[in-house]
């Protein structure tokens, strides 16, 4: 995830993406997107540029083996932008897959 944030810090959301598998579905607040091209589509649309992405920040709280081949990983988010600072939680389940761990659900709130 360290990864993720550094990507997310450069401002590059496909470099970001490719932790997640091809069958992701994220779960936001109030909506639930699948397929890894339209989870990308959202995320360029809700940060077009890197001021509204800013500076993200992962907390891990947990992470919870769900058997060999899966885990559950909770935590918190923090974007730190210029004009303000906006966080909350989330829940990852990891799945590994062929190219390495990757999240096949992500529950961001």
């Amino acid at each position: 995830m360290m990864d993720q944030e550094q990507a997310w810090d450069h401002g590059d959301i496909p470099a970001f993406m490719q932790y997640y598998s091809d069958t992701i579905c994220f779960i936001g607040r109030g909506s639930r997107t699948c397929g890894r091209e339209a989870v990308t589509a959202n995320y360029l649309k809700t940060y077009p540029d890197k001021g509204a992405m800013g500076d993200l920040s992962f907390g891990i709280d947990e992470i919870l083996p769900a058997g060999k081949d899966h885990a559950w990983v909770t935590g918190t988010w923090k974007l730190y932008r210029a004009t303000d600072t906006v966080g909350g939680g989330f829940s990852l389940l990891w799945a590994k897959e062929r190219a390495g761990w990757r999240i096949v659900r992500d529950h961001t709130y």
